[in-house]
């Protein structure tokens, strides 16, 4: 096969991967910011917390799955306290939302930065899932395990995801309680407790994508920024409250970014904002979401 092929197929396949770990975090967002409507500034610095604590985790028990659960529960709890306690108070206020989160987001990144430094972090995946495949289409001839898992991963996080919002009694509240919240209280639904569900769930994910890219690729101050905005163009892209849309606004950003890094790494910055320009001008409610 051609180099110039094996190089194409290795970038895509590079934007694969990375689209599956855009996907899970921008998961989350989608729940939160695209379905609840909260404007949750912080869901980078949830990516943040989730990845020290998973790594604080599996650095005291030795097992990277303890590490995972302690991630997703960590930042569940503090995603349910900022909830309860700060954004509930304000539904329907984005300004107010936005602001006391993008102040969370700094108070976190800066608590992680007193407590791990700058120095760069990266956690050790299972032996089970390390090491390379072979992929006769790729550079080498081989290509990471535990990038495929990631890919896996990503899609057992969709179907799971889809079931739970449209085959379980409380994906029904979900979906009613974004259309029509007085209504569904009216029908007996205590609507401010599925979206405390929501929110930790959304949070979960967030924290359990933090092992999943810091094991992946590493973890260091500042990452917040990165994963907050990877999860807005993916949401605006695909469409606000779309899971099916995020999961191809992932896809389309990950392969954009790898095949222009490898092609153009001095404007490869660029494409993403070139792709959600196209997107909202052909499309404003995004690829796959409703018309407002």
């Amino acid at each position: 096969m051609p180099k110039e092929v094996t190089e194409f197929l290795t970038a895509t396949l590079n934007g694969v991967t990375l689209a599956a770990l855009y996907f899970i975090v921008a998961s989350g967002f989608t729940l939160i910011f695209g379905l609840m409507r909260t404007t949750n500034m912080a869901h980078g610095a949830f990516y943040l917390l989730g990845a020290y604590a998973g790594y604080q985790a599996i650095d005291i028990t030795g097992s990277w799955l303890v590490g995972v659960a302690a991630a997703a529960i960590v930042v569940a709890l503090v995603g349910l306290a900022i909830h309860v306690g700060l954004l509930a108070r304000m539904a329907g206020q984005d300004l107010r939302q936005a602001l006391i989160t993008l102040g969370i987001s700094i108070i976190i990144a800066d608590l992680m930065l007193a407590r791990y430094g700058g120095v760069t972090y990266q956690i050790q995946a299972p032996e089970i899932i390390s090491g390379s495949m072979g992929l006769p289409f790729v550079v080498g001839g081989a290509y990471s395990t535990y990038r495929l898992f990631m890919v896996a991963l990503a899609v057992a996080v969709y179907i799971g995801l889809w079931l739970m919002l449209n085959r379980t009694r409380v994906g029904v509240y979900i979906r009613a309680g974004i259309d029509d919240r007085d209504m569904l209280s009216a029908l007996g639904v205590n609507v401010a407790r599925v979206f405390v569900f929501v929110f930790a769930v959304g949070s979960a994910l967030a924290g359990f994508a933090g092992v999943i890219g810091t094991t992946a690729l590493s973890v260091s101050p500042g990452e917040e920024g990165r994963y907050l905005l990877s999860s807005l163009v993916v949401v605006i892209v695909g469409g606000m409250g779309s899971l099916g849309g995020a999961a191809i606004g992932a896809l389309i950003i990950g392969i954009a970014e790898q095949v222009g890094l490898f092609y153009e790494p001095t404007y490869s910055v660029l494409i993403t904002f070139i792709i959600m320009a196209a997107v909202l001008a052909v499309r404003p409610q995004g690829l796959l979401g409703r018309p407002a």
